[in-house]
């Protein structure tokens, strides 16, 4: 919990965290190199923060709420037919994707590092990725209900499933050189699987019921 009513310097403190929790790992970091980012002496951070997880709690809770506007900046129930309803999938996609492929920190700490802190830090982890299943079980329902998707989808179920598809290609897209050709591709196989699928048109029916 802060300790001041300076929000400006908890940004800058958490800001400084952000990058020195990336770029060391949290394990390595003590409150020194936080500080040591903003050239503050440590005692500065400690009138904001209890101690080094109070501040790793900060940044993993800020991280959560910049992947959570992302997700629900549009409404999942504003598509009117199916080529807005794909417009909307692959505008959230891109976002979503260019928010971890501008800060290459952010998708290191939420997938690797500060879920792993501690079983308090991994229940946030795990409750956000509720929350954000939600969210695109919403959008899902939107579908199923204006006839753009199947009426009997598993609408949980796919939301998850969905989720861990996009959340595979943002970790990946914060592993390399170059995120753009990535990010394109993992955008365009997620919109595929979901609107189009994989099988062959014609060929599932053929195998389930034999030839002829």
């Amino acid at each position: 919990m802060a300790r001041t009513a300076d929000p400006h310097r908890r940004q800058s403190i958490l800001d400084a965290a952000h990058s020195v929790f990336a770029r060391k790992g949290y394990a390595a970091t003590g409150i020194a190199d936080v500080a040591g980012e903003l050239g503050i002496g440590h005692g500065t951070v400690y009138r904001y923060f209890q101690n080094k997880r109070d501040v790793a709690a900060a940044v993993l809770d800020r991280a959560l709420e910049r992947i959570a506007a992302v997700v629900t900046a549009e409404d999942a129930t504003a598509t009117r037919s199916l080529a807005e309803y794909r417009a909307q999938v692959e505008r959230i996609g891109h976002r979503l994707y260019e928010l971890f492929a501008a800060d290459r920190a952010l998708g290191r700490l939420v997938f690797h590092d500060l879920g792993a802190v501690d079983d308090d830090l991994r229940e946030r982890l795990h409750a956000a990725h509720e929350t954000f299943a939600e969210y695109t079980a919403a959008y899902l329902r939107n579908g199923v209900a204006k006839g753009f998707l199947r009426a009997d989808l598993d609408v949980d179920t796919t939301a998850r499933v969905v989720n861990g598809m996009i959340f595979e290609g943002a970790a990946q897209v914060t592993r390399t050189d170059d995120p753009r050709p990535l990010r394109d591709r993992w955008i365009r196989a997620v919109v595929a699987l979901m609107f189009d699928g994989i099988a062959q048109h014609g060929e599932l029916g053929r195998s389930e019921h034999g030839p002829g």
